[in-house]
């Protein structure tokens, strides 16, 4: 069940459990305007917060019992705080993951009682896992003055999915959630970890997601796999260019000089490296409000996922290739991990409806399937909601 919320007001189901001494933490989602798998290669990525977040509430508790619940599902998990473990797929394994590192990084915790509720979408590309990773974080940060600066939030909230999760995720994710800041998109370095704001001005214009309803895990091989073939691109880089530390460095005639063009590794990097100029690129546009040009690169993002990266499925090619018949849409692409989720899309206001039924009517002609659709607007990122 949805429920209507704003974003400094906590969810109905909820408030029965905010005692005296409660933290409230509002934790977004994100999307990812373009700059996708660029993360995990030190390159470039284009997110933003939004209007649909992961919700918690925690007080202390005596002792070191901690007691979790997760209000969507009507679950509770109670473990020692010395005998914490990931339970693989659970949602509670993203909540320990995060304490599993407080407490390598020596902070003072104890027993604590959580309360979790979302109207994050699951498993559409949305980034719940970190939502909810960094709103544990900031969450227990505050309520036991850890005096934890955010960029070690994000920081803590990533090594939770790779040590706990199992997945080696990239930093965006938890910093969209994190850093995010209302109607702006994050050009954010994932080297450095330098970032800057962009304002996202749509005039006329609506983001709108397509749920595709296949669901994914970014926990699957294929996720980890293309890491690996990026590692070894890589590798094969620095034969001749031993200057090249990640495919940040890279460009693409170095690629054609050093990989094989028939060899599957080439079209993994040559795909990185391009998105990374399309993130660049796509930051003029939007300061030159050239809303056409930066469109265009979203469909161009897709087509390289797709034929080059080899992360999409017939759903997502057949959503963008649907939406992109339609001059309503100026541009699209599937969004996240891959192998299902959604699909982002910039809709002229006056058509969006016009644009959903069309594309939902050939998406279940086409494939038996339905769809789900989902406007988002770009809010602030992890921050105390005021009681």
């Amino acid at each position: 069940m949805m429920w209507e919320v704003k974003e400094n007001s906590i969810p109905v189901p909820l408030q029965q459990f905010v005692n005296p001494g409660a933290i409230v933490v509002r934790s977004p989602g994100r999307i990812n305007l373009i700059g996708e798998h660029t993360d995990y290669n030190n390159g470039f990525v284009l997110p933003a917060a939004i209007d649909k977040a992961i919700y918690i509430v925690a007080e202390r508790a005596p002792g070191n019992l901690i007691s979790l619940h997760a209000v969507d599902f009507n679950e509770s998990v109670e473990v020692e705080l010395e005998a914490i473990k990931p339970v693989p797929g659970h949602w509670s394994t993203y909540v320990l993951g995060v304490v599993d590192q407080l407490k390598k990084g020596e902070y003072a915790i104890a027993g604590f009682r959580l309360w979790i509720y979302g109207d994050v979408p699951l498993g559409a590309g949305l980034s719940s896992s970190a939502a909810v990773e960094c709103g544990t974080a900031f969450a227990l940060n505050e309520l036991f003055s850890l005096h934890i600066h955010r960029t070690e939030l994000i920081r803590i909230s990533q090594l939770a999915e790779h040590v706990f999760a199992g997945v080696q995720c990239g930093i965006m994710d938890q910093f969209a959630s994190m850093m995010g800041k209302k109607d702006h998109v994050i050009k954010l370095d994932c080297r450095s970890l330098d970032f800057e704001y962009f304002p996202l001005e749509l005039p006329g214009y609506t983001i709108v997601l397509f749920d595709s309803q296949v669901k994914h895990s970014l926990a699957s091989t294929a996720y980890n796999e293309r890491r690996r073939e990026c590692e070894q691109g890589v590798q094969l880089l620095q034969e001749q260019y031993p200057e090249v530390k990640s495919l940040r460095d890279a460009t693409v005639s170095m690629i054609e000089d050093s990989i094989d063009s028939n060899h599957i590794i080439y079209n993994r990097c040559k795909y990185v490296v391009e998105e990374n100029d399309r993130v660049l690129g796509g930051c003029n546009d939007l300061l030159n409000g050239n809303l056409e040009a930066f469109g265009k690169k979203m469909f161009a993002s897709h087509k390289g996922l797709s034929e080059m990266y080899g992360v999409s499925c017939r759903e997502l090619d057949l959503l963008v290739k649907t939406a992109g018949s339609m001059p309503a849409v100026i541009g699209s692409r599937m969004m996240g991990g891959g192998f299902g989720g959604c699909t982002i899309n910039i809709i002229k206001e006056e058509m969006v409806n016009e644009v959903a039924q069309k594309t939902g009517e050939q998406y279940h002609t086409t494939l038996q399937k339905e769809l789900k659709t989902y406007t988002v607007e770009i809010e602030n990122g992890t921050s105390l909601i005021n009681q």
